[in-house]
């Protein structure tokens, strides 16, 4: 158990958190939630130990270890992938170097032989002698093949770095693992694995994630920092968005009398416990439903941008048709060849690909910013077409650093400053915000800007690659329902499974040999061992 008593956090003489008074418990896995900036990152630094509290205090239970995924991926660039691993249980890693140490001194006394004895007594009742082979299986898990574990961590690329250190927080079974964005750079397949883990997990998971799918799987409880409390619900995220909207309408109805609003509350539970049953995390969560007192459900102070693709005109029968296209980079190595598809009315496509910059070579050639290298693209004449790039630095250059209200009204055909105003005022940005320099905008800020200049475009057909970067859980939310909503076409590429998975219905993922098309949703297409099967075909062709 780790348990936080009157905690507060300040930097200067500003509290980030004020009189948090937290349990967690064995057996649960809580899910750290709030708006960027809200201090996520900051309280697991607290918990970890990173960070001392301004007051209060913050104790795990004697005896019990706790493993926090590490945020350096250069940290170990000197040793072996399964040494790295294994450094996850500190205490087991530094009894084996000792012993090690004292095998390998001819010179050694025996009082030294002695304590390598005592060592190998305790290296075994800690499961020593499984570590190598334990480590070895979470690495094959999340796809680290067997031929990289000698390697040192300095040979790896990025994103087979991040899945190293996360089974290095996963070994040896800590009692408390705290883990910051653990799906970050993890394929769609990596995550399926690691939401079953951590859902069989019997010991205390504290997780910060953007991936409301993820979220939904593992969780047992939400721990919500909304400014400067923090609160822990029962449920997951699911649960604590929606309820907490039910509670919110609720207040809203002033005249609707208690046992009214009790009533439906106790009815929304039930609903939801039924609904629970497909998930892993079912026993644990249903049991902690029923014992769920409804007063301890407040409704959020949240708020969500307004985003809503309204088109201007209906699509026509002809959409889209592309032809035997392919493209190279500079170094003349294939991105992707012979891709081909009709896309047909009321079609939503994620488009998949292993690599990055060929999903995004895609989408230029398609909004026409780029030429491909063979083949033909035909849009319908009835088309209006508008493309959210995965990098959008080109929209706020120097040469184009406009005040906000400015930026936004050079996309906009109504020019009148009170319209502006209150559009930016939906997406957040009031007051003298509309005049900060679109150079000094953050991430999130930028992206609220470009959906906004989308929105003042009122296409028909939308090219939207990873579109909830750098946006919080209230902005992925009220994007995905617009997206969910949205008459017209799209094509969209995403890491956030349930915004894939909610939207669209056919996917398309692209290879260096051609493409697989399925008109399925995405949690089946992620499980397929057909999809599997075409997918080791296609890429068996390029090694």
């Amino acid at each position: 158990m780790l348990t936080v008593d009157n905690l507060r956090f300040q930097y200067a003489k500003k509290p980030l958190f004020d009189d948090v008074n937290l349990k967690f418990t064995t057996g649960n896995c809580y899910g750290v939630i709030g708006a960027n900036g809200a201090g996520k990152s900051t309280f697991m630094k607290l918990l970890s130990g990173d960070l001392d509290p301004t007051n209060g205090s913050i104790s795990l239970e004697p005896g019990n270890r706790m493993a926090v995924l590490k945020q350096n991926h250069n940290a170990y660039e000197e040793h072996t992938v399964l040494d790295t691993v294994i450094m996850g249980y500190k205490k087991l890693y530094d009894i084996n170097v000792e012993k090690n140490a004292i095998y390998m001194n001819p010179d050694a006394t025996e009082a030294e032989s002695i304590r390598a004895g005592e060592l190998e007594n305790e290296y075994g009742e800690m499961g020593g002698w499984t570590a190598e082979s334990d480590a070895a299986e979470l690495l094959s898990n999340m796809g680290i093949k067997e031929s990289f574990h000698y390697k040192l961590m300095g040979d790896l690329d990025g994103s087979q770095k991040v899945k190293v250190l996360l089974a290095q927080a996963l070994f040896g079974n800590p009692d408390l693992l705290l883990l910051d964005e653990p799906t970050n750079d993890l394929d769609p397949r990596t995550v399926t694995w690691l939401s079953d883990f951590l859902a069989d997990f019997k010991n205390t998971v504290i997780v910060i994630s953007h991936d409301r799918y993820f979220l939904d799987m593992v969780c047992t409880h939400i721990v919500d920092i909304d400014y400067t409390q923090i609160k822990s619900y029962t449920g997951n995220y699911s649960f604590w968005y929606q309820s907490s909207q039910l509670m919110a309408q609720q207040l809203a109805n002033k005249n609707k009398k208690n046992e009214q609003k009790r009533k439906e509350m106790l009815e929304f539970i039930q609903r939801f416990s039924a609904n629970a049953s497909k998930s892993k995390q079912a026993t644990s969560r249903k049991k902690a439903l029923d014992k769920l007192d409804i007063t301890e459900i407040k409704p959020s102070t949240r708020k969500y941008p307004f985003i809503n693709f309204k088109p201007e005109r209906e699509v026509g029968d002809q959409i889209l048709r592309v032809d035997n296209l392919s493209a190279k980079n500079e170094d003349g190595e294939v991105l992707f060849s012979d891709v081909s598809f009709i896309m047909n009315k009321g079609e939503k496509i994620a488009l998949l690909g292993a690599d990055s910059n060929a999903v995004t070579a895609f989408y230029q050639i398609l909004a026409g910013e780029r030429d491909a290298g063979d083949g033909t693209i035909e849009w319908g004449q009835t088309i209006t077409m508008e493309y959210l790039p995965n990098n959008n630095d080109e929209f706020f250059t120097e040469s184009n650093d406009l005040e906000l209200l400015d930026w936004l009204r050079q996309f906009s055909e109504e020019k009148d400053e009170q319209f502006i105003r209150g559009f930016l005022g939906r997406m957040f940005f009031a007051g003298d915000d509309i005049y900060k320099k679109s150079s000094v905008l953050s991430g999130g800020e930028k992206v609220r800007c470009m959906l906004s200049k989308i929105m003042l475009a009122h296409p028909n057909f939308l090219l939207l690659n990873e579109p909830t970067g750098h946006l919080d859980l209230e902005s992925i939310t009220a994007l995905n329902n617009s997206v969910k909503d949205f008459p017209g076409n799209l094509i969209m590429s995403s890491h956030d499974h349930e915004l894939i998975n909610s939207t669209v219905n056919r996917i398309i993922e692209i290879t260096p040999n051609g493409i697989i098309d399925q008109l399925m949703d995405y949690n089946e297409y992620v499980k397929s061992p057909k999809v599997e099967k075409l997918r080791e075909e296609l890429y068996a062709e390029t090694v």
